[in-house]
């Protein structure tokens, strides 16, 4: 086929286990660029967050996108500026956070600048600050707090209950609006039309790309969309089963550079 475009995730996908880009798939992904496919670095984090892969693979001098918030923000790598954007309403997600102090959730808000929390010391505060390279403030109430329209709400939550917590959350949310698991530990609260797989449409919409002529790569649930909307869908060797069988090909893990593995198999 021809691959124009290639998306992917970014944890347990493009960076492996300690969350470096390995060079064997560096070198795939820059030979790639070189051709004159573009990149999409696609993740559930912040635009922010994205920097730091985004500089490793040089994706601003080669026309690269950077997809943030599962979809909700599309920004174009080498001028900053965003080509695409949704978010929630103000007194809707005042709401939504009011409902989730029901929950044994940490909840983290941003304005694509910092991080908004209650509690600094909350489970995976520090480590969502770390990992996406923001500063974090601490506010009394979040609720009360709010003055923006946010494109989502983080929760971080014991991995042994979170499926839990996702059914009972999805049941008192308003309508069209959706919670995900974006993670072993990540719930997140965000419009229902926002998912990777519509991202990845409205990428190749701006860029006049056929989506039939691109390649996606996921591990987790969140990305399962984008992997049904590629052209080829590719799931990680680590990836969680209902992602596998969301897939066309299932190629080596992220500590395997499966990345590499599977475009070399697809480029024969």
């Amino acid at each position: 086929m021809n691959i124009r475009l290639i998306a992917m995730d970014l944890d347990g996908t493009l960076s492996n286990d300690k969350k470096k880009i390995t060079p064997l798939t560096r070198e795939a992904l820059m030979d790639a660029q070189k051709k004159g496919i573009r990149l999409v670095l696609a993740s559930a984090r912040p635009a922010p967050g994205l920097y730091r892969e985004a500089n490793a693979l040089s994706v601003r001098e080669y026309g690269g996108i950077l997809m943030s918030y599962n979809g909700g923000c599309i920004t174009d790598a080498a001028s900053g500026r965003v080509l695409y954007r949704t978010g929630i309403e103000t007194e809707i997600m005042r709401d939504v956070l009011r409902m989730l102090k029901e929950f044994p959730v940490t909840s983290i808000l941003d304005d694509g600048v910092q991080f908004y929390v209650e509690d600094k010391n909350g489970f995976k505060v520090e480590y969502e600050c770390r990992n996406n390279c923001m500063e974090c403030t601490e506010v009394d109430d979040l609720a009360e707090f709010l003055n923006f329209s946010p494109v989502k709400v983080l929760m971080s939550v014991d991995p042994a209950v979170i499926k839990d917590v996702q059914k009972a959350i999805a049941e008192k949310l308003p309508e069209g609006l959706s919670v995900v698991q974006t993670a072993p530990f990540y719930l997140e609260v965000i419009p229902r039309e926002i998912n990777k797989g519509e991202g990845l449409k409205k990428v190749c919409e701006l860029l006049g790309v056929p989506v039939e002529d691109t390649i996606a790569f996921g591990d987790a649930e969140n990305d399962i969309p984008m992997l049904k909307a590629a052209g080829i869908g590719v799931a990680m060797g680590n990836a969680d089963e209902r992602t596998k069988a969301a897939a066309d090909y299932v190629t080596r893990s992220n500590n395997e550079d499966g990345i590499a593995a599977a475009l070399q198999h697809f480029a024969k």
